[in-house]
């Protein structure tokens, strides 16, 4: 079957399209932190590898993923990774997930959505300045491990949603795809296999969650005028 035949099935009519570059394979590019690196699990079971793992399910080529990511790293030290890294653009699709650190922090959520736009208008560039290839996803729920027993729990879940609903409102100006995991992170409790070894990040199995609802996403039938 032809490329564009596999990109029609995979799409099901969404507005997620192959750019015009020719590749014998999908390109992709994930930017992010501690999470899309994958901290404290193989690098197998990290959710930009598993997606093109899941992808590839549908008979869709994909390269392994170019990650451009570090644990600790605010949208500041993303940018500067971004920077110094040498990038093969443009990407058939580009994902971001930024701002866990800028909450732990107690930085400033009006700076983060400065420095937020910043990032996803890198992250436009690079896939050919193609919206339509970009997806965000959002920032989890780090006061629902083990590592915050002791902190104030509720705290952190309303900064973490404060920080996501900045983002979900500069992706929806923008018209680029938000993914909420946010909710499948704050369902350690009845999953702890989900939690990884150092009690603060997602395990593999948690990851491989998130990426069912990446795909289902991807795979969404605009049905409802949505992306």
């Amino acid at each position: 079957m032809k490329k564009n035949s596999l990109c029609c099935i995979l799409l099901l009519g969404s507005t997620l399209l192959y750019s015009q570059k020719k590749l014998s394979q999908f390109s992709y590019l994930a930017l992010g932190d501690s999470y899309t690196i994958g901290e404290s699990v193989k690098t197998k079971l990290r959710w930009p590898v598993q997606l093109v793992d899941s992808l590839k399910k549908y008979g869709v080529a994909m390269d392994d993923p170019q990650i451009i990511a570090k644990t600790g790293w605010t949208t500041d030290e993303l940018k500067a990774g971004i920077d110094r890294a040498t990038l093969d653009f443009p990407y058939d699709w580009v994902s971001l997930l930024i701002g866990v650190n800028n909450q732990y922090r107690g930085r400033s959520i009006d700076q983060f959505r400065t420095e937020f736009e910043g990032l996803l208008s890198e992250a436009v560039f690079y896939s050919g300045n193609n919206k339509e290839n970009v997806f965000v996803v959002s920032i989890p729920d780090w006061g629902a491990m083990p590592f915050a027993e002791g902190r104030d729990r509720k705290q952190i879940a309303t900064e973490i949603d404060n920080f996501n609903q900045v983002i979900y409102e500069v992706c929806a100006l923008e018209g680029i795809r938000f993914i909420d995991i946010t909710p499948l992170s704050r369902e350690v409790n009845i999953h702890p296999d989900w939690i990884a070894k150092d009690g603060l990040h997602p395990s593999g199995a948690q990851y491989s969650q998130w990426v069912q609802t990446i795909v289902a996403n991807l795979l969404k039938e605009k049905s409802d005028g949505s992306k």
